[in-house]
């Protein structure tokens, strides 16, 4: 397995703890566009199983131990066997690592008509595996999710990161500007262009098929579950746990523009930009990501 990352790249969180809720973060920017093809990591041994939820099962795997646990939450476009390079990498830096795959995706059941939520999947999960306070990584969908339990059950997050995710903001000019954006049919066009930036896939065709592979095989019945909360710029204005916004210059979903209108309503926030990365940047560049994750958990610790 290939992956495509920077040769060089300079992370420092520059961006620290806010005090207000309307102040304005300052990005950190890493990667640079100078590739090389790598080798994806080993992966550690984990624990695969699934969680009854009654009636229907969650797959999951666990590299357990007794470091903080991190909940890696996926995007859509792909499930809880894309990690391939965050798993490792958070492992060997001593955390304790989980993923899931969410109702509807391969290993996970479909589960009941109503659908339930994602958050509340989570909740069942963390608690069958007595995880306690978690620290989330969201991806795109998985940041919908992962925002949505830091509101819905504050108490039960540690820190939170969200990275590449409009995070289904419902304030109407946020979703005007979202929309604005992308073109007609733009949700027609092929995943690997929507979801992967132009530089990896220019530089790595390896790589895309790869992704393309694995998002292919993500979905067997696909459905959307609504987040608990309503989602405004309010309701994230509420979370108080330490939180890192991540995203791409080449993201076509999450440019940092719209990042930033999100980031200026919370109040404990730090901003990473991630040079050439488009909607993927855990998968296009995991050494930027994996650097960025790390340090904001290590400092949330």
């Amino acid at each position: 397995m290939l992956a495509l990352i920077s040769r060089r790249f300079a992370l420092v969180t520059v961006a620290a703890a806010m005090t207000s809720m309307l102040s304005t973060t300052s990005p950190t920017r890493a990667g640079e566009l100078d590739f090389v093809v790598i080798k994806a990591p080993d992966q550690v041994p984990a624990k695969s199983g699934t969680v009854d939820l009654g009636g229907f099962k969650l797959a999951y795997w666990d590299t357990g131990g007794d470091g903080e646990p991190v909940v890696l939450l996926h995007p859509a476009s792909v499930g809880h066997d894309a990690w391939i390079y965050q798993q490792p990498a958070l492992s060997k830096a001593g955390f304790r690592v989980i993923g899931f795959a969410r109702r509807g995706y391969r290993g996970s059941d479909a589960g009941p008509a109503d659908h339930g939520t994602a958050s509340g999947d989570l909740g069942a999960l963390v608690e069958a595996l007595d995880l306690g306070k978690v620290h989330l990584v969201g991806v795109a969908a998985g940041g919908i999710y992962a925002a949505d339990y830091a509101i819905t059950y504050p108490g039960a997050v540690k820190s939170l990161v969200i990275a590449n995710s409009l995070v289904t903001v419902g304030d109407k000019d946020y979703m005007a500007a979202s929309a604005a954006l992308r073109p007609k049919g733009f949700e027609e066009m092929p995943a690997d262009f929507k979801e992967l930036g132009p530089t990896y896939r220019s530089g790595n065709p390896e790589g895309t098929a790869q992704w393309l592979e694995i998002n292919r095989n993500a979905v067997h019945t696909r459905f959307r579950q609504d987040p608990q909360s309503k989602m405004t710029l309010d309701d994230l204005a509420t979370i108080t746990v330490p939180t890192l916004m991540l995203t791409g210059t080449a993201d076509l979903y999450t440019p940092p523009p719209m990042l930033k209108k999100m980031a200026d309503r919370m109040r404990n926030v730090s901003v990473t930009i991630v040079e050439g990365a488009g909607h993927a940047a855990f998968w296009e560049q995991p050494e930027a990501f994996n650097s960025a994750v790390i340090d904001f958990l290590r400092k949330s610790d």
